[in-house]
């Protein structure tokens, strides 16, 4: 339904109809609940760090006044800071104070002015925080007050070595990917992903799963706009796995269109992001301009965005082996199936991962070569020598088959996981001390002698 002019003599009412199967989530057409999350996708994505302490957030003449440039090594503490305002409209130019791996005593010793700007700010609004609500929370983040709230321990080892990384505004009324710099530190309304190639930003910048984000991720805010989750839209999103020409095609528009929006809001700073997909959702709904978005259309090289758009859709679309002509349903549908299939294969122990090196040494698996021409990795994990896979006799092995269990998004105990190896419950004891390894960890969560995967929303 769409809606204007409610507050006139004439209001505009749409109605819209859809006809097929409602599903549980009350949504109509291919169920996208039912798909499950990918081990491919596991450890790259994450929200941004949450402050808790507006004391953080500095500008360039605050960071000078605090020590920054004269300061050894605060440089590395206080950082570029973006959150999702700064992406779709205008950046303000801030930096944020990131004294993560630091202890208070080391804090207060080699950069004094930081340690007395955040007693003044942020301890100070965490011990009436504290004063008021007595939480266990609370308490955690006034004995930790200078460190982020939610520092996102998990998500600093994936953007190291990278040069740049991937950021989508969580909830936003055009969903568009971007590359950010490795120095700038996400605030946690924007959802990370961990890489740096230029096709894995082409295949999410693709309408097909801009669909795809739309109908798993849900609707949130004033304005009712599309949210990105990292466990209903990019857990379970199957990346095509295709020749490395037909990736670096799908690469090379990305860059493109990145670089070409980076370059329009430099040149014109009363342009934002938004406005740019305003004036493109116009242009591919031939709607009409006006004296002054014909100004912007032209300043903005909107005409060549559209352009890079339909491009990159196309060669994502082949990508895949699918025809470019597919309806946004089409799509979300054969997505949904190449999710089961992709499953079944992570069962059986081909993964298809993301990023390879990285995502293996944190699985603990081998890697082989599956498909020279490909020039993707693939890692099995321990395969069976009969109907039944046996349990890994080595601690690496028996965590990734014990995370691969959990992955399919049940509450399992030590005996259930057992019951699916060849040992039976002989290796019980073996699976409940790796899930209480995890546990420790942070990875899985336990209660009444069942675990489950623990998953970042």
């Amino acid at each position: 339904m769409e809606e204007s002019g409610l507050d006139t003599d004439a209001p505009n009412i749409v109605l819209r109809q859809r006809v097929g199967q409602i599903n549980a989530d009350l949504s109509v057409g291919t169920d996208v609940t039912k798909t499950k999350p990918l081990l491919a996708n596991e450890w790259i994505c994450s929200p941004g760090v949450k402050l808790h302490g507006s004391g953080f957030i500095v500008s360039a003449d605050e960071a000078e006044q605090l020590g920054l440039g004269r300061r050894e090594g605060l440089e590395r503490h206080i950082r570029p800071y973006r959150n999702g305002r700064d992406l779709t409209a205008r950046g303000r130019g801030v930096m944020v104070i990131d004294l993560f791996g630091l202890e208070e005593a080391e804090v207060r010793r080699r950069f004094p002015e930081v340690y007395q700007h955040l007693t003044r700010t942020v301890r100070v609004d965490r011990g009436e925080q504290f004063k008021k609500a007595g939480t266990k929370d609370a308490a955690a983040y006034l004995d930790r007050w200078w460190i982020f709230g939610k520092p996102r321990s998990e998500l600093r080892p994936a953007l190291g070595g990278l040069s740049r990384y991937i950021a989508t505004v969580e909830t936003a009324k055009h969903r568009v990917f971007q590359f950010l710099d490795a120095t700038i530190l996400p605030d946690n309304m924007l959802v990370c992903v961990a890489s740096d190639a230029a096709w894995v930003l082409g295949v999410l910048s693709w309408r097909g799963n801009v669909a795809w984000a739309t109908q798993a991720g849900g609707w949130l805010g004033y304005g009712n706009d599309p949210r990105y989750s990292k466990s209903r839209t990019l857990d379970p999103f199957p990346f095509p796995h295709a020749n490395s020409n037909l990736l670096t095609r799908v690469g090379e528009i990305a860059e493109e269109l990145d670089t070409t929006r980076k370059e329009v809001l430099v040149e014109h700073t009363d342009l934002t992001l938004t406005g740019l997909y305003n004036l493109r959702e116009k242009l591919v709904g031939g709607e009409a301009f006006t004296e002054n978005d014909e100004d912007q259309r032209r300043r903005g090289r909107v005409d060549i965005i559209a352009e890079l758009h339909d491009r990159l859709d196309a060669a994502v679309a082949e990508a895949y082996g699918w025809p470019a002509d597919l309806s946004d349903e089409e799509i979300v549908a054969r997505l949904v199936a190449l999710n089961a299939e992709r499953a079944a294969e992570e069962k059986r122990g081909i993964v298809r991962w993301l990023r390879p090196e990285y995502q293996q040494k944190k699985a603990g698996v081998a890697t082989i070569q599956k498909k020279p021409e490909a020039e993707q990795f693939e890692a099995l994990l321990p395969e069976a020598a009969s109907a039944k896979p046996s349990f890994p006799r080595d601690a690496i092995g028996q965590t990734a088959a014990v995370l691969a269990d959990l992955r399919v998004g049940a509450t399992l105990s030590a005996d259930e996981i057992a019951a699916g190896y060849r040992q039976g419950r002989r290796v019980s004891p073996r699976i409940e001390a790796t899930l209480e390894a995890l546990v420790r960890l942070g990875y899985v969560s336990a209660e009444d002698g069942h675990y489950r995967l623990r998953r970042a929303a």
